[in-house]
């Protein structure tokens, strides 16, 4: 478990030890400083707790520690403590980014309560960096995400084969990232030729050939000049033939010539052409079987795969699904101009856990749920999960107060968390909404009311 911090700002004596004290109980790990400039030594951007600090001190004042601390990190959380009379001093520091303020006296129950979620949010916040550092900072290649011992495996299988030429063959489930590899492969190779894409299966059978090889003028009738295939245009480069089970028989015996000969032949032409590209496919089918059916030649599939690759389930490194997740946030909040999205551990043990069918493709599509926000505030997605039972269905009740605690959210969003404004709003009495508030404080752990 990650250790609390708190750096306690507080002059008077008695009150300084007595909030030491209720910390330390609560498992907080103290540094108490009789002024803000005895604090400064300790606050700091990495710093991984929270600080607590008096309004009212000797020197600087609780609100110009809070007006330090956001210019070096703003999302390090700052509890103001405030004396009778101060509470509308304590309202502006919660509009200039206070997490919470606590008016003396106070139980200490509410200390740590207030203490215990600016100190998990600090952990998420930290959490984060942490994540978003290990992507931005990944090594040789940055598209290549991931930490698992399946994910190494294939980063050495990179750096081993892609400097040779030599053809690949990927084998992988959809949407595990063979493309991905691919072209790793072609980065890794040094080529100064383009990489250049083909999905099988998505060329109709009537322009496949043309595509693929080219055409000269009045091969077909609608050829009425020269087209160069897309072999002959990655001249230097890569040719990725993603879903190769998908390439008609009769094109089948063409590439392999091709491939053995290292040369081919526009469609309607005579001239034979050099190939100077490197060819890898890929597929999520088991090509000898389908050769053994008849649906792909046997021939083919033994020159492609001469170096083979599989690829493994996202399932089988689910190790990496934190740092894969992060990085598809991180893209989405910069593509979409939004936030970043902030969960919870138990979250993400829960989609650690679920059942990727989608494999990679299906994680970065959820990452765009959650920044685009058509996932509701605090809800983890029901996935069949291979490692859990299956989910009951959520009953009325269970969905009422989801409903109305996103409405709350909602509500103190629209209003900077001033509860005042949000209770007129909804329409209802202040008092009925910290009542709601309270009763659905784990969903709203990240909603700091503002009284007004």
């Amino acid at each position: 478990m990650t250790e609390m911090l708190a750096i306690l700002i507080e002059d008077e004596q008695a009150v300084r030890l007595a909030t030491t004290q209720t910390l330390e109980l609560g498992g907080f790990g103290v540094q108490a400083c009789a002024s803000a400039e005895m604090a400064d030594a300790y606050i700091k951007a990495d710093f991984a707790g929270i600080i607590v600090t008096d309004v009212r001190l000797p020197g600087k004042s609780g609100l110009e520690v809070l007006e330090k601390v956001r210019s070096i990190d703003a999302e390090l959380p700052v509890i103001i403590i405030t004396g009778h009379g101060d509470v509308s001093m304590a309202v502006d520091a919660m509009r200039h980014g206070a997490y919470d303020f606590l008016e003396k006296p106070f139980a200490a129950e509410r200390l740590l309560d207030a203490c215990l979620r600016a100190q998990e949010k600090r952990r998420l916040v930290m959490e984060n960096r942490k994540l978003k550092l290990s992507w931005l900072t990944h090594a040789a290649t940055p598209d290549l995400i991931g930490q698992s011992t399946q994910i190494e495996k294939v980063r050495k299988f990179i750096q081993s084969i892609g400097p040779t030429q030599v053809d690949v063959l990927i084998n992988g489930a959809t949407g595990s990232g063979k493309e991905v590899v691919a072209r790793q492969l072609h980065l890794a190779s040094g080529c100064k030729g383009e990489f250049v894409a083909i999905n099988c299966g998505a060329l109709p059978e009537s322009v496949f050939e043309s595509e693929i090889f080219g055409h000269e003028a009045g091969a077909f009738t609608s050829a009425q000049k020269r087209r160069i295939g897309k072999l002959e245009y990655a001249h230097g480069g890569t040719v990725f033939l993603d879903e190769i089970e998908s390439m008609p028989l009769n094109l089948q015996i063409k590439l392999l010539r091709v491939l053995q000969e290292r040369s081919l032949e526009r469609l309607g032409g005579n001239q034979s052409i050099v190939l100077d590209c490197r060819i890898i496919a890929a597929t999520k089918t088991d090509l000898l079987k389908l050769s053994a059916q008849g649906q792909f030649r046997e021939d083919l599939y033994y020159r492609l795969s001469v170096i083979t690759m599989h690829l493994p389930r996202l399932n089988e490194r689910r190790e990496d699904i934190p740092l894969l997740l992060s990085y598809f946030v991180q893209r989405a909040a910069l593509r979409y101009q939004r936030q970043v999205p902030v969960w919870s551990a138990a979250q993400m043990q829960h989609w650690m856990q679920a059942d990727w069918q989608g494999n990679v493709r299906e994680l970065r599509n959820f990452a765009d749920q959650l920044v685009l926000g058509v996932l509701e505030f605090g809800d983890v997605p029901v996935l069949q999960s291979s490692h859990a039972q299956p989910a009951t269905e959520t009953k009325l009740p269970e969905k009422l107060d989801a409903y109305e605690a996103s409405l709350i959210q909602s509500a103190l969003e629209k209003n900077a968390n001033n509860v005042a404004a949000a209770a007129e709003l909804l329409g209802i009495p202040k008092k009925t909404l910290y009542d709601k508030i309270k009763k659905y404080q784990k969903t709203l752990s990240s909603i700091n009311p503002v009284t007004g």
